[in-house]
């Protein structure tokens, strides 16, 4: 196309995929987390129906981490060679149907085995995303589009808890518990838009027919010089897992990850303590509160990222300010503690989108699709920790806020880390990896 640049080209290109297949991904991460976190508005009448324990609630709450960490990396490695279309399509499907049987739990080990199974349902759908965006968008766009992508959980709280809340109200409608309702329908929900996606996504540029001749041939330049200017590890999809990079990646993802599900499992309910009011479409509406903040938080500040450059820095400060944010939502005041919260949901998700460019920066190919499930697999332990540490916290102490305090420490510590990865040569802005490169 005469008179139009390269760098022009691949940015119609990338804006052109980010139209047609960020949106779409959007609605499939909002299903994820929602049929993910959704026990968090059933835990009460749940309970009360079922006879299922606080301790094997919050067992069963982060059990479902434990199959998704140990399928992680082969789901991965499978998409990387049957291709991101069929495998999300196949791994939505499945996760919704197993949603969809917690509507007739009625025992402890029934909670228990479905919850694994959610977990290895889905299994490789996050990090299947991250690795497949690498092969949409350069790094200089990849913070602003993870950034819409990480709206998935705000919005699936802002839309999923007034929802959630209608469902739990259908109590008694054709026989039903509203727990069950609430399983049922958010279940089939996720399933049917399984079936939608093996027919929306297309897995590679090259195959886009809604891009150019010469806008695909401009993004498969650009992506293939910035993949071959960077260094790299160029090892097998299982001896990845040794690298040192990948290792402290991995650790800071799950201090992320304990302070995130910190909040997530439990706002329903901390937000009904602040209020004195039992969880239904009140509490829901007003646990979206702090999701709203939160969307707007996971746009502008991974937006404001790839304007500076910032990485590690940037990320610290933000997962730090969740930290400060459970520590004050340890009050009386019902004021003060939705603020706090609306901290607590920002600092947790807008630094999400940020830290995960991170691991592409070295890996690729094989290798990015291994080593990416392998980070996010052993960060979403943090998701089996944090309820269990809140359980353990509170019982230890004899103090009901003594949970929020263990959580706010992995903030802290999740802060530290990314500070130290700033001077390892990981989380150094771009235009320190632009200088090294051309030095």
């Amino acid at each position: 196309m005469a008179g139009i640049t390269r760098t022009e080209l691949t940015n119609h290109a990338m804006d052109k995929a980010k139209n047609k297949l960020v949106p779409f991904i959007l609605v499939m991460y909002i299903f994820a987390f929602l049929d993910r976190a959704n026990i968090g508005f059933a835990k009460q009448a749940f309970q009360l129906d079922t006879g299922i324990s606080d301790a094997a609630f919050a067992l069963g709450a982060g059990i479902f981490f434990i199959g998704y960490a140990v399928f992680e990396v082969p789901s991965n490695i499978i998409m990387h060679h049957v291709g991101a279309r069929a495998w999300l399509a196949r791994i939505m499907v499945t996760w919704g149907l197993v949603s969809a049987g917690f509507a007739w739990v009625s025992t402890e080990n029934q909670f228990l085995g479905l919850r694994v199974l959610l977990g290895i349902a889905e299994a490789g759908f996050m990090p299947a995303i991250v690795y497949y965006f690498t092969t949409w968008f350069t790094e200089r766009r990849r913070s602003s589009v993870m950034g819409l992508f990480w709206l998935g959980p705000p919005l699936a709280f802002i839309f999923g808890s007034p929802l959630s809340g209608i469902l739990l109200d259908m109590n008694g409608v054709l026989g039903f518990k509203g727990w069950q309702w609430m399983f049922l329908v958010e279940g089939v929900l996720a399933a049917a838009m399984g079936v939608w996606a093996y027919w929306y996504l297309v897995d590679k540029p090259q195959d886009a027919k809604w891009l150019s001749d010469d806008e695909k041939k401009a993004l498969l330049s650009e992506l293939e010089e910035e993949n071959a200017a960077k260094p790299q590890v160029k090892v097998g999809p299982l001896k990845v897992l040794g690298n040192p990079k990948v290792l402290f990646l991995a650790a800071i993802c799950f201090m992320i990850q304990v302070s995130n599900y910190g909040l997530n499992f439990y706002l329903p309910t901390h937000v009904a303590g602040l209020l004195g009011k039992k969880v239904g479409l009140e509490v829901g509406l007003i646990s979206a509160i702090p999701w709203i903040c939160a969307l707007a938080a996971t746009v502008l500040l991974p937006r404001y990222s790839d304007k500076t450059g910032s990485r590690g820095v940037l990320a610290a400060i933000i997962i730090g300010a969740a930290g400060a944010g459970f520590i004050v939502s340890a009050t009386g005041s019902p004021l003060l503690g939705i603020l706090s919260l609306c901290v607590v949901a920002c600092g947790n998700l807008a630094c999400q989108p940020i830290f995960w460019t991170l691991p592409s920066r070295f890996l690729s190919g094989v290798a990015a699709a291994s080593g990416i499930a392998f980070i996010n697999s052993i960060g979403n332990l943090g998701g089996f920790l944090a309820p269990n540490l809140r359980v353990w916290a509170e019982q230890a102490f004899h103090n009901p806020y003594a949970g929020l305090y263990a959580i706010a420490v992995s903030g802290f510590i999740g802060a530290i880390l990314l500070l130290i990865s700033v001077p390892l040569g990981i989380g150094q802005n771009i235009k320190e990896i632009s200088k090294s490169a051309n030095s």
